[in-house]
């Protein structure tokens, strides 16, 4: 294991929560550090660069650097009180799978000059932790289902969107990308176009679901297990 993959998740968990409660960045931030301790037991340089990729989008936007398009609507909505708790959470974890994930492999495949296929065990693995973040994200965020009606917007928002779909475009994307590394300008407009899209699900995701004059739904104290929301 490289001096990489050895240190990225103890910088993850070893970052604090810096965000006050009701932030939509550190709405992610704290499920994504609850299933940090699971990725370090996996190991393995795809879920090490993963990690990379989000750390730096943190650094970045911290530095008052330029951030991926796909999470500035995440910054631009932190602390609109119409967006609910599991939805910047969800937003933010598209972010992680569509833009993150799919330079990750292709990290990946650059730091052992390989092809994507070969990568495929471990995209799988990525993609257990990945659905340990959205089973997180649903038992501790998503309202009580007593509580919302079928016409809820937030039940729509939820519903619409599918882990599984995101994962299937990351790894098309990555795969895409490795095989322009011999067109640089043209792999950089395919980035940029990727970036792009996500950064329209992750503005999707986060519509005003409440009204701005109420409280937010208060996660659900018992909701049981979600595998994936449903999509149509």
């Amino acid at each position: 294991m490289t001096q990489t993959e050895q240190s990225t998740e103890p910088a993850v968990r070893s970052r604090p929560r810096r965000w006050p409660p009701g932030d939509g960045i550190g709405v992610f931030h704290d499920v994504r550090l609850a299933v940090a301790e699971a990725e370090h037991r996996r190991g393995g340089s795809l879920e090490a660069r993963l990690a990379e990729r989000y750390l730096a989008a943190l650094d970045a936007a911290e530095a008052g650097g330029r951030t991926p398009e796909c999470r500035r609507p995440l910054f631009q909505y932190r602390h609109h009180p119409g967006v609910r708790p599991v939805q910047f959470a969800l937003a933010g974890l598209h972010a992680h799978i569509a833009h993150d994930l799919a330079l990750a492999v292709v990290d990946t495949c650059r730091a052992r000059d390989c092809e994507p296929a070969a990568l495929e065990g471990e995209f799988e693995r990525v993609g257990d932790l990945l659905t340990l973040l959205e089973e997180r994200i649903h038992d501790e965020l998503m309202p009580d289902p007593d509580l919302l009606r079928i016409t809820d917007p937030l039940t729509h928002l939820v519903s619409s969107w599918s882990l599984e779909r995101a994962r299937e475009a990351a790894w098309s994307a990555a795969r895409v990308l490795c095989q322009l590394r011999g067109s640089p300008a043209l792999a950089e407009e395919f980035r940029e176009r990727t970036d792009a899209g996500a950064g329209l699900v992750v503005r999707f995701l986060l519509t005003p679901a409440a009204d701005a004059r109420t409280p937010m739904w208060l996660p659900a104290q018992s909701s049981g297990s979600s595998t994936g929301a449903i999509s149509s």
